[in-house]
């Protein structure tokens, strides 16, 4: 499974990222596809993820804050980041699971961005 994820940075206070991740490869179907995110110190946990019946999840860390997306057309998925706070700080990693043609069914792990919140 390849995952290239995008829009880590530094970040004040308060402000927005929007991280993308794009799924290649002859995909038929996104079955899942989100966001985890681990900090130094600390187990990778779930910000968002948004399943191939568009439901979404969202971590307590998320929940109000975050909007996960997708644009199925280009095997994208989106994290619009608000108000983030510098807890939020860490390396965020895509995670998918992808029906290909032919039936096989994978899952992976992209390679990770930092987000970094601080004045």
């Amino acid at each position: 499974v390849q995952l290239q994820a995008s829009g880590g940075g530094l970040v004040q206070p308060g402000g927005s990222l929007r991280l993308s991740c794009a799924a290649s490869g002859s995909i038929l179907r996104i079955i899942n596809m989100g966001w985890y995110r681990q900090a130094p110190g600390s187990k990778r946990e779930l910000v968002a993820v948004i399943r191939s019946s568009n439901s979404t999840k969202y971590g307590d860390s998320a929940k109000g804050r975050f909007t996960i997306s997708r644009d199925s057309n280009k095997n994208t998925v989106y994290l619009q980041m608000n108000s983030l706070k510098p807890e939020d700080t860490a390396v965020y990693y895509c995670n998918a699971d992808l029906l290909f043609y032919g039936g096989n069914q994978k899952g992976g792990w992209g390679q990770g961005t930092l987000v970094t919140v601080s004045s």
